[in-house]
Parts: C-alpha cells; sequence; structure tokens
C-alpha cells in the first residue's frame, strides 16, 4: 500500500482540482499564532505476510517492510514565517518576535517488523488478546532544528536583524562540514537502507491487547478469525502504544551544530554561509555567537503515540468505530510525532466489501475532517480526509491505496470444538 497525508495549523489549501488547473494560490496563509504543520507524512509498505497458527493457542506470526517520511515543524512562530514570505507585510516597520520550544524534522527511514500475537483468553462470549511488534529500523536521511529560544529584533530598512537568548542546535547527516546536501534519496539509497549498509539504525517496537465480545458464540467455540465483520463480534476494545524507539546516526556520518548567545546577523550573510558547517561556524562567531559544531552521533526519536479503539456492531453489517490517537513522544527531542485527534467511522461490513466514512476531529487545526473508503476483497482505496477536493478551507489532505490476498481459516466444526 501507499498513503500520503498533509495537515497543518498555518493556513489552508485550494481545491485540489483548482491546483490541477493550474492555480498557483495553492496555500493561504490564514494562522495568527504559533503554528505546526505535517507536510507531507507518508509511507510505502512492502512485501508482508502474516500467518495464523490453527492451534489451541490461536497464534499468528507476520513479517512487515515499510519506507515512511515525515516532514515535520512544531511550534513555529507564524509571525516570523509571515514576514518573510508574505507581501502584506511592509519593510518600513520594526518587527519583534519570541519563539519557544520549537522543532523542526525531517526524516525518511526504513522498517523490517516482526510480530507475534496470540489469543490469551477465549471462553464463550469473551475473547482477550495480545501482540507485540519488534522493528529493526534503518535510517536513511534526516535534518532537524530544534530551539528552546530565540528573541528576534527586525529593524525596518534593514537586511539585519538582531538575534538574543539564542539556544539552538541542529543535526543532520545530508549536510557535511564541506559540502552542501551530500545525501541524496534515491532508489539505492532506499534499498540499501533495507538490505545494506545505513545511515542510521535502531530499533522499535509497538504492544497492544484487544478484547472482544462475540455474538452467537458457543460455550468452547473458538472466534472465526476471518477477516471483515464474520467474526461475529458485538464490542471489541483494544489498546496499543506505537512507534517506541529511535535511529542512531553514527558520529561518522553525522554533522551537529549548536548556536546559543546573541548578535547580529544579515540575510545575505547567512545565504552566503551556510553551504557548510565550518562556513557557518566562523561567521556566526565574527557576528557575537557562540556556536560549536562537529561530528557525533544523534538520536532521531520515532513518533511515539498511544492508541485506543472501540468497534460496535449497530445491527447485522452495521458498525461504527471510535479511536483516538494520543501523542506521547517529546516534542523536544530531535524526531518527529503525531497530534491528537478522534475519529468516528460508520461502517459497512462483509468478508467480500467494506464500506466506511471516517469523521475526524483533529486537535492540529482544530478543524474536522471527511473520508470515504473501500475495500473489495483484498483491494483498498480511500482517504481520511478528503473535504480538500471539494472544498477550500481545509488545513489538509490524505489518500491511501493497496492491497493483500486474504486466505481465509475455516470456522472450526462444533464436533471438531468437543474432541
Amino acid at each position: 500500500s501507499v498513503s500520503l497525508s498533509a495537515d497543518n495549523s498555518l493556513g489552508t489549501f485550494s481545491k485540489l482540482s483548482d491546483i490541477g488547473n493550474g492555480s498557483t494560490n495553492a496555500f493561504t496563509n490564514s494562522g495568527t499564532k504559533d503554528f505546526s504543520m505535517l507536510i507531507p507524512s507518508g509511507e510505502i509498505r512492502g512485501p508482508s505476510l502474516m500467518i495464523g497458527l490453527n492451534d489451541k493457542h490461536q497464534q499468528a506470526f507476520a513479517l512487515t517492510t515499510r519506507i515512511r517520511v515525515m516532514n515535520q515543524f512544531n511550534h513555529f512562530d507564524q509571525s516570523l514565517y509571515s514576514t518573510v514570505t508574505s507581501s502584506d507585510h511592509s519593510a518600513n516597520q520594526d518587527y519583534e518576535y519570541k519563539t519557544t520550544n520549537f522543532n523542526w524534522t525531517a526524516h525518511v527511514w526504513s522498517e523490517i517488523g516482526l510480530s507475534y500475537g496470540l489469543v490469551i483468553l477465549d471462553e464463550g462470549k469473551n475473547q482477550l488478546k495480545a501482540g507485540v511488534t519488534g522493528r529493526y529500523l534503518g535510517g536513511i536521511d534526516y535534518l532537524s532544528l530544534k530551539g528552546n529560544n530565540l528573541d528576534v529584533k527586525y529593524p525596518a530598512n534593514s537586511d539585519s536583524f538582531f538575534a538574543s537568548n539564542s539556544d539552538l542546535e541542529f543535526a543532520s547527516n545530508v549536510i557535511s562540514a564541506d559540502n552542501g546536501v551530500k545525501n541524496g534519496i534515491n532508489a539505492s539509497g532506499v534499498l540499501g537502507s533495507l538490505f545494506g549498509s545505513k545511515q542510521g539504525s535502531g530499533f522499535g517496537a509497538d504492544i497492544g491487547v484487544t478484547y472482544t465480545y462475540r455474538v452467537g458464540a458457543k460455550e468452547g467455540m473458538p472466534g472465526n478469525n476471518n477477516f471483515g465483520a464474520t467474526d461475529g463480534h458485538k464490542l471489541t476494545v483494544s489498546a496499543a502504544v506505537t512507534d517506541i524507539g529511535a535511529i542512531r546516526y553514527n558520529e561518522g556520518n553525522n554533522f551537529t551544530v549548536n548556536v546559543s548567545g546573541n548578535g547580529y546577523l544579515t540575510g545575505l550573510g547567512l545565504s552566503q554561509h551556510v553551504n557548510n558547517y565550518n562556513d557557518f561556524r566562523s561567521y556566526v562567531q565574527t557576528q557575537g555567537f557562540n556556536a560549536d559544531t562537529g561530528t557525533k552521533a544523534t538520536k532521531v526519536y520515532m513518533p511515539t503515540a498511544f492508541v485506543f479503539s472501540a468497534d460496535y456492531q449497530v445491527r447485522e453489517r452495521f458498525y461504527v468505530n471510535a479511536a483516538y490517537v494520543a501523542n506521547l513522544a517529546n516534542r523536544q527531542n530531535f524526531g518527529n510525532s503525531y497530534y491528537d485527534q478522534v475519529t468516528i467511522t460508520p461502517r459497512f461490513d462483509t468478508r467480500l466489501i467494506t464500506v466506511g466514512v471516517p469523521l475526524t476531529y483533529s486537535m492540529l487545526a482544530n478543524d474536522f475532517k471527511m473520508g470515504l473508503g473501500f475495500r473489495v476483497a483484498g483491494f483498498m482505496i480511500g482517504s481520511d480526509d478528503m473535504l480538500a477536493v471539494f472544498s477550500n478551507h481545509q488545513h489538509g489532505f490524505g489518500f491511501y491505496i493497496g492491497g493483500f490476498i486474504p486466505i481465509y481459516r475455516k470456522a472450526p466444526k462444533e464436533s471438531d470444538s468437543l474432541n
């Protein structure tokens, strides 16, 4: 499968049809406060396999592969962004900005996962399952800027600005000490991260439990674990912690910059000295800052989250699902994170067909999203946020497409269960 999404609190997107017709105003900045954004966030799920063992413990194993990308700005000052990008601000005015605890991390990485799940309890109408996934993480490319504090004063009619109380840290394996961009994202680099040498490596994990209350279950009869509504559940409740872990980029291919203090900078000066670390360090030191550059190992953390879900059978083939996603990651680390959201999804579900309409409230943009998803046998396509197709006032969009081959387990006969 392939999925791609975008979400932000800075502004809204034009209708995708307008962008397709050549409109140059694809994004409108409408924010007034500090903003955050995930643009883009996406993944490619590669070859994967799950096998369920038809034994008394009802165990299952899975092998999964995945490539993920996240580009995230968290808690950035909107006024500074507007001054730089918008023609509505006059150069004849003085501006002052203060921003704290901000983070920009762009990261591309690969995953190879091994999962194990089993049925802990299976008595009558009650069933309890647990599962764990361990992942080997392969770092491809990243760059990250985090700051505890930055005060900026921009005088009118000047190319210079004064930055005080600066406390910034930058790290990347993409930019070297002598050159600009040293590593590109290409097909060989991605495949190498999965199967060969890696820029960075680490371990990750998911862990979760699921309780199911079934209808029509008989004493001593194990549940039917087929995909879709055929498991006969009346209520399913699950909880999980996902994306535990981090990727370590080693000292040999990783560079860092720490900047603190006060000083004057100019736009021209920055543009002339950002090509490599040594140049940048010399420039900011001559302008009054303390700057330390070098090579050292850096950990880039995964977007750890808590996921709670409840699925209820309204009648026959009609179900409604409620899901809550809560961020658990420390946003002041190098790394990415998710934003809290609540999703309600009514759906029609059979073994052959599923049609669902996810309705989401996002705490990132404090807005409402509506999607539409279809599954026919093992083929699926849809969106969790498709209002941008019709509206000019949406903060994001998201689409996915994919497929799998289901080989169902036959339901056990009652006579078999009594033997």
